[in-house]
């Protein structure tokens, strides 16, 4: 089944092929990000984007785009396409007749007797990017020209013409060398066959990114072009073009695309394609390996590392354990401080660490005692930083300072829960902002921050017997009792008998916000939950029937005054509706989780009907992936990022479930 491949037909409609994007990666920090017709409807769209770490380590878009023109009896075919005010130019869309996303992204042209194929590959490991052009039939002389666009700007940003911009190339071996802006690498482009390079430096304006101007951002753009290769091809030939930040032999061209291309699989299947956009998120780099949240502006992050970890590395054919393990180890060592992973001041990542360590114990030689050997440190950290209290000492500023020293926004209260408030500042995962001020604020008491932090206490202290720590379990024994009992009493809601459920948060004076949520979902599947089986029934449920799509849960109910449907428009209009109903593939982990717990076997055709839903989505939005989130509201469209970690991981750990229910049927 070719699930990753469209035709003409299809490539020729562009409010088809627009929407419709493909990404390719180094796994060293640098993509490749474009539509499937190479039409860039995005600032972050680029065929180099990379990391710059004289700058920061940021992304940077460094080659736009390369217009590619077929040239026979003096007549010019262009075979880009790109957006200018009111109209597109040049259209070559119209000559694309077949694109297919494996092994590599692949598009073949038709122009009159010319049929040219281009195969797009990013080396994997380094910063190169080739670009084979192989010339199928043609019944006259032929020639090609490639003509590169440069950025050399941020990827959040837009380039303009400037005077500080340097317009020349300079010769290199098999071509050319520029580098717009000092601070910045070489951008190194060569061929692989002797070819002219045309110096013609020149300014083209008002590149229009129409994504970006749906998102309510700046959207125009000026690129700059240093002139353009010219060669001849003949039948059968093939001519390799390459960007590099590093000079290359021109002469090794065709042997290193050859062996990268081996190196590739032709992944047709629901399941391949899921286990190679899983490989995508992880970033290996010579002092340590992360992994991205997201594409194509995300980096990474330790609350959606935490909570996808597991279902990227542990659940491919060949595990990937010692990735899991190294990316673990980096946190720990590296982001850990008093407590706190990194500088984002959250209530709930932390906890999230602990999961991950559970999901990873047996995978890891050793089990338990291996676990508490290399983070039993980090564990016991964490959890006497929630008990004693963390705010004040680790404010950005002296802002966001209580007045009294002593006060915390993240502590445990008197009941043995977490409580945690920030003024102005949101501390869940329901983080986004409008004009400074949260929109999905969750003070108090969380329901999902402390059914993490009842998993967290309890897993902690299991290891600690297990391995002989005495005085911690001496110190903390009593404390999972204290917790079950009060999140019970703290967050069941029975407003409706028929219908009870999990507050979303308690504020002061016990005011229980009755917003139905997903949150409420993460008690019922974590290893040691604080519910017992009858109340896990009765908030699967709610969670059922007022959340459940067939792409996720949503983020809120419809019967809420609160509820946005549709996630579109401007930031502000985004943010308002991002956790007001938008649907998150990443928690339907935790549904389906609950779903075999309660009903074991007998769940397992209701998990393959979800997981099977989004076969067919693998031909939309960021083909090959799964994105960020959905539209609340049906057909619900994708939106957010095109590729996202945690939507990703979450389907190969459903289908991971599916896969151990049938074994021990």
């Amino acid at each position: 089944m070719a699930i990753l491949q469209f035709n003409k037909q299809a490539l020729g409609n562009l409010e088809y092929s627009l929407q419709r994007e493909m990404l390719s990666t180094n796994r060293a920090g640098g993509y490749m990000n474009t539509t499937i017709v190479c039409c860039n409807t995005r600032k972050y769209h680029g065929l180099m984007v990379c990391p710059v770490e004289t700058l920061g380590g940021e992304d940077f878009v460094l080659l736009s785009s390369l217009d590619e023109t077929v040239i026979q009896h003096e007549q010019e075919f262009n075979l880009a396409i790109h957006r200018f005010p009111g109209i597109y130019e040049p259209r070559g869309h119209k000559y694309i007749v077949d694109f297919s996303y494996t092994p590599t992204p692949t598009i073949i042209y038709r122009v009159g007797g010319v049929l040219l194929k281009k195969e797009m590959l990013w080396v994997h490991t380094a910063e190169q990017l080739l670009i084979r052009y192989t010339l199928l039939e043609a019944r006259s002389a032929t020639r090609l020209r490639l003509r590169p666009f440069l950025a050399f700007r941020s990827r959040h940003g837009l380039s303009h013409e400037n005077m500080e911009a340097d317009g020349k190339s300079y010769p290199i071996p098999g071509g050319v060398k520029s580098r717009l802006y000092p601070r910045f690498p070489w951008l190194n482009m060569q061929v692989s066959k002797e070819a002219k390079f045309v110096t013609a430096p020149d300014w083209y304006h008002n590149f229009e990114y129409l994504e970006e101007e749906r998102r309510g951002y700046p959207f125009r753009e000026d690129l700059l072009t240093t002139g353009y290769f010219e060669m001849d091809i003949a039948t059968g030939e093939s001519v390799i073009f390459s960007g590099s930040t590093a000079e290359v032999q021109p002469d090794r061209l065709v042997s290193i695309f050859e062996e990268e291309i081996a190196r590739r699989t032709v992944k047709t299947e629901f399941l391949p394609a899921l286990y190679h956009s899983a490989r995508q998120f992880l970033i290996i780099k010579e002092n340590h390996t992360s992994l991205t949240a997201g594409y194509p502006w995300y980096n990474a992050r330790s609350r959606e590392t935490f909570i996808a970890l597991a279902g990227i590395t542990l659940t491919q054919p060949s595990l990937m354990v010692d990735q899991c393990v190294e990316i673990l180890d980096y946190h720990v060592e590296n982001r850990l401080h008093d407590g706190i992973f990194g500088t984002h001041f959250a209530a709930d990542t932390q906890l999230w660490f602990f999961h991950a360590l559970q999901q990873l114990e047996s995978f890891i030689q050793g089990g338990k005692s291996e676990i508490w050997a290399r983070y039993g440190t980090a564990m016991k950290e964490i959890l006497y930083a929630y008990r004693d209290g963390v705010g004040n000492d680790r404010a950005e500023n002296e802002t966001d300072w209580y007045d009294d020293e002593r006060e915390r926004y993240i502590h445990m209260a008197d009941n043995g829960l977490i409580w945690a408030d920030m003024p102005g500042r949101p501390l869940t995962w329901m983080n986004t902002m409008n004009d400074g001020q949260p929109v999905t604020r969750r003070p108090g008491f969380a329901v999902e921050v402390n059914a993490l932090w009842y998993n967290a206490v309890c897993y902690t202290l299991e290891l600690a017997g297990v391995c002989g720590d005495d005085a911690f379990v001496k110190e903390w024994i009593e404390m999972p009792e204290r917790i079950k009992d009060n999140f019970r009493a703290t967050f069941w809601l029975e407003q409706n008998p028929q219908q009870p459920y999990l507050a979303d948060y308690v504020y002061h004076d016990g005011e229980k916000n009755a917003d139905i949520r997903p949150n409420m979902l993460i008690a019922c599947s974590l290893p040691y939950s604080p519910l017992n089986e009858y109340e896990q029934q009765k908030i699967f449920t709610v969670t059922e029937t007022y959340l459940l799509t067939p792409r996720g849960l949503r983020t809120l109910s419809p019967n809420s005054p609160q509820y946005q449907g549709i996630c579109r428009g401007n930031e502000h209009c985004r943010n308002t509706a991002r956790h007001q109903g938008t649907v998150f593939p990443w928690l339907l982990e935790h549904y389906v989780r609950t779903g075999f717990r309660l009903y074991g076997k007998g769940y397992l055709m209701q998990a393959k009907e979800l997981l099977g839903g989004f076969e067919e989505d693998l031909l939309n939005y960021g083909i090959g992936s799964v994105p960020e989130a959905y539209d609340g509201d049906a057909p619900h469209e994708a939106c957010g990022a095109i590729s996202y970690a945690p939507s990703v991981a979450a389907l190969l750990q459903i289908h991971r479930m599916i896969r151990d229910s049938e074994r021990h049927s």
